[in-house]
């Protein structure tokens, strides 16, 4: 079965065990007893642990960020992205980013990648207010406004209930279209 099991797999099991567990969890005896397969599978795809994280961190980033963006951008047609992205990220869970920014405390590698992705966040956020029409000081103070607040959302321990969590959105949505 280890021959059976590519890289995708080892990353989409450490981000899954990551969000489960967090950082600690990502060891390859760990992993490989939850995949049900040995070591060797996953030292025959990573060098190292540490080669691991770093596929680890870049995979997160082609899940928490590129996905995402262009899973928006194909949906978004001739339609105004932006809502769909806060109504996309704002209903998501949130463990799996929780668990990277507590890795990003004490790994420098984990806060080059949150780092990394924030400033993608970000100018993502603000190109979709510039295209809007917004001036670049305005774009960039919406968005690290926005981005703000997903981070608080993110963060936050106590979810709101569903109907109160779509009236804050609905309010979020319309102090940024004005």
């Amino acid at each position: 079965m280890a021959d059976q099991l590519s890289a995708k797999d080892w990353l989409d099991q450490g981000l899954k065990a990551l969000a489960q567990h967090g950082f600690t969890a990502l060891k390859a005896e760990p992993l490989a007893k939850a995949m049900g397969v040995s070591r060797g599978s996953f030292y025959w795809h990573f060098n190292d642990v540490e080669a691991f994280h770093a596929a680890v961190l870049k995979h997160w980033r082609e899940v928490a960020a590129e996905q995402i963006i262009a899973d928006v951008e194909a949906a978004a047609d001739n339609d105004n992205p932006l809502p769909l992205l806060l109504r996309r990220v704002f209903g998501e869970r949130l463990a799996l980013e929780n668990a990277v920014r507590s890795w990003a405390t004490v790994d420098p590698a984990a806060r080059a990648a949150v780092q990394a992705i924030d400033r993608r966040r970000l100018a993502y956020i603000e190109s979709l207010f510039r295209a809007s029409g917004l001036s670049p000081d305005v774009a960039s103070a919406r968005a690290q406004i926005l981005y703000w607040a997903f981070l608080g959302f993110a963060r936050s321990d106590k979810p709101l209930p569903r109907a109160q969590q779509q009236a804050v959105l609905d309010e979020m949505l319309r102090m940024a279209s004005r």
